[in-house]
């Protein structure tokens, strides 16, 4: 066993030296020379304005997909100009056949499903980090933060805008951001990372400004172009507050209406142009999407996504990984108790860079009390200095404090990261160690690491990792999806590009998905995964296939339930299954991705049915209905479990929604609706009307007669000052 690592590490070696070369692609010109605005530019679209016409415009698109290396075949223009306050990008898609795909008009849509045009902007010119703004013909928005070459989370809203036009020759777009939204070195004169991409939904195409080589994506800044010629800028208002007020009511059965009336709201400082402290009083969440329950028919803990808005920015500059989902910090463990919302009464944010190598991340929330539990203070601090192009060296301490317990956390981490392993590969070695800490006495056996190796290229992509945490490993704000144990992974996927002229874009082949576990106490095994992927592709058109074969070894010491009275026994179990995976082009007005799977389960059979059906009715109306079945035989028992979740949405304009969700599953047969009405009046400012409705039996369903309904109002207004 102690041998496998390297051996795994010489074969993964000679694996890599094989794949094919393909280059980060550049072509001239890769500067941008932006230009200052001698006037005022009418913002509606049109781009008519003289300035438009007579800026330089960069056209030199290539593409990635599906004939890489050849130019666009569809002209595409930007030119970028700029005053002190924010930055002006004009956009010209031209269309020769009029094959428009425009399905959304919402913000954050499903920019991959439409054809889009996509900004990345890198203001530290780091190679790491950035900001996407994407926008689609009819005027929607989604941004998202860049992190370490990957996507952040996108549920983050930046400050920003577009006005879009469409005639028979294309689409043309003129956005705006301000110089607030962005963080970055204050110079007389700025040199940042930028790039673009164009998707077209009907043809499957992307181009790509720079850096079109299939081994990477846009979120690759370190293979992006350069924006020159920034300066004399007002870097920004020095302060933004965003107060809010907000008035419902709160009913359940055999209880007393409770009508909250809550004020607070955020203040951002921008100590420096690339240091923002948040302060947060009173801080409430109630316009947040509703979370869709998990049913995991395993015995280890499910995780959600953070959704508000106040953990969100630069997020991902927090992360410290454990392996295996597992995280050191997770930002849901502070204001959520054992389910319950708990209030958070203030907290503070610090985060950014220091003389541009130096990344900062320093959060502190003071939490009230709730029924029996107590008051809480919850502290995290985070540091990474930047190594080279795309390596860092870090670590963290966490703080979890009550009357009742103390709770640390601290861990040190490192990364080594480059694009031009083997001249233009990716390459990413990581490793992390952390040890927690309970009442300020260590019990023993309390550390937690991870070491991975991991290789994700075009034609093939290999991951190695190790990990362990030990039996007395408790981060009280982090996130343990299972403990106590030593793994051994290894995913091997091989993606050659073959029988293209039968329509098909890509193979997806994958030899082992292995996962050896142990228990880290006994040193007993206690499972074992593998999956093998005899066949999988990619159709030109956007249609996707695999069918896989599973293997699992499960050893259950401890009996635990998937339902009432419907108990897996301890004992071992050898299981092995069959998936199918099935997905439509996603771009189609009507769509669907079906997941079917098959065989064993802990001693009986499982067979799951998994569909997600979408429908764009129009740019304003979009359904999608998720159902998933489980039926389960067991000791000559059998369950079936059922989940149904429906999200309509209705945009009036890119800035006014109203969204529908609803969500049933069998277990605990309790049906949930979350109705949600949101208006942007000013870019930076919402309002929101939320309704919430819940049924404990949904046998005895009357939608006049619910167990549980609340509503909310909530405005905030953003002023900069």
């Amino acid at each position: 066993m102690n041998n496998l690592p390297n051996r795994f590490f010489l074969f993964f070696v000679f694996i890599i030296n094989i794949q094919y070369v393909l280059y980060a692609q550049h072509s001239t010109p890769d500067i941008i020379n932006v230009q200052r605005i001698p006037g005022k530019i009418n913002f509606d679209g049109k781009l008519d304005e003289p300035v438009w016409e007579t800026t330089p415009r960069i056209s030199n698109f290539t593409q990635r997909e599906p004939d890489f290396g050849q130019p666009s075949s569809q002209r595409t223009e930007v030119s970028v100009l700029y005053d002190e306050k924010a930055l002006y990008f004009g956009v010209w898609c031209y269309q020769t056949d009029g094959k428009i795909v425009s399905k959304y008009l919402n913000r954050d849509f499903e920019y991959t499903q439409d054809d889009n045009f996509q900004i990345i902007i890198s203001p530290f010119n780091d190679n790491r980090s950035g900001y996407m703004f994407v926008i689609n013909p009819s005027g929607a928005r989604a941004d998202l933060l860049v992190s370490d070459g990957k996507a952040g989370n996108m549920d983050w809203n930046g400050v920003w805008d577009v006005k879009t036009k469409i005639d028979k020759s294309g689409w043309y777009a003129e956005i705006y951001i301000p110089f607030n939204t962005l963080q970055f070195k204050k110079d007389e004169v700025l040199h940042w990372a930028i790039n673009f991409e164009r998707d077209m939904a009907y043809r499957n195409e992307q181009v790509l400004w720079q850096g079109w080589s299939r081994e990477y994506t846009i979120f690759m800044v370190v293979n992006a172009g350069k924006l020159e010629g920034l300066n004399d800028i007002n870097y920004t208002s020095r302060f933004e507050l965003k107060p809010y007020i907000l008035a419902g009511w709160e009913h359940a059965n055999m209880k007393d209406t409770k009508y909250p009336l809550k004020i607070g709201g955020d203040l951002n400082i921008n100590l420096s142009p690339t240091l923002k402290l948040n302060l947060t009083s009173f801080t409430d969440f109630a316009q947040v999407e509703a979370d869709k329950k998990i049913i995991d028919l395993s015995r280890f803990n499910p995780s959600y996504e953070e959704k508000r808005g106040f953990f969100l920015e630069s997020n991902d500059l927090y992360n410290f990984s454990l392996g295996n989902s597992n995280e050191a910090y997770y930002t849901r463990q502070i204001g959520i108790e054992d389910g319950k919302t708990v209030p958070i009464i203030a907290g503070a944010r610090l985060f950014g860079k220091i003389n541009n190598t130096h990344n900062i991340g320093f959060l502190n929330i003071q939490e009230g009390s709730v029924d029996d539990i107590p008051s809480t203070n919850s502290t995290v601090l985070r540091y990474k200095k930047d190594l080279g192009k795309q390596s860092y060296i870090g670590g963290i301490v966490t703080n979890k404090t009550n009357s009742l317990e103390s709770n640390a956390v601290v861990g040190i981490d490192g990364r080594y990261a480059t694009s031009q392993f083997l001249k233009n590969k990716n390459l990413t070695i990581y490793g992390s160690l952390a040890a927690s800490v309970n009442n300020y006495k260590s019990e023993g056996n309390n550390l937690a690491w991870q070491v991975f190796l991991d290789a994700p290229n075009d034609f093939m992509t290999n991951l190695i990792s190790l990990s362990s945490i030990q039996k007395n490993f408790n981060p009280a704000l982090g996130f343990l999806r299972r403990g106590n144990y030593d793994a051994l992974s290894w995913q091997w996927r091989i993606k050659p590009r073959w029988l293209t002229s039968w329509g098909i874009k890509q193979l997806v082949f994958k030899p082992w998905d292995f996962n050896i576990i142990r228990t880290n106490s006994t040193k007993k095994l206690e499972s074992v995964t593998n999956e093998i992927r005899p066949l999988g592709f990619t159709l030109k058109n956007g249609l996707f296939f695999e069918f896989n074969l599973k293997q699992n070894w499960e050893r259950i010491d401890i009996p635990y339930s998937i339902a009432k009275d419907f108990t897996i026994d301890a004992g071992e179990y050898m299981m092995y299954r069959y998936e199918i995976q099935f997905d439509s082009p996603m771009s189609r007005r009507i769509w669907t991705t079906v997941r079917f799977l098959w065989g064993d389960f802990m001693g009986g059979k499982n067979t799951t049915f998994k569909n997600s059906l979408g429908i764009n009715v129009n740019s304003h109306l979009n359904i999608r209905n998720d159902y998933t079945f489980n039926y389960v035989t067991l000791n000559d028992r059998s369950i079936w479990i059922h989940e149904i979740a429906d999200y309509l949405t209705y945009a009036f304009n890119p800035k006014m929604t109203l969204s529908l969700f609803s969500q049933w599953n069998s277990l605990d047969n309790k049906i949930f609706f979350n109705l949600r009405f949101h208006w942007i009046p000013k870019v930076g400012s919402d309002l929101y009307i939320v309704y919430n409705q819940g049924h404990d039996d949904a046998r005895r369903f009357d939608l006049f007669r619910p167990t549980m309904t609340t509503g909310v109002f909530k405005i905030d207004y953003r002023f900069v000052f």
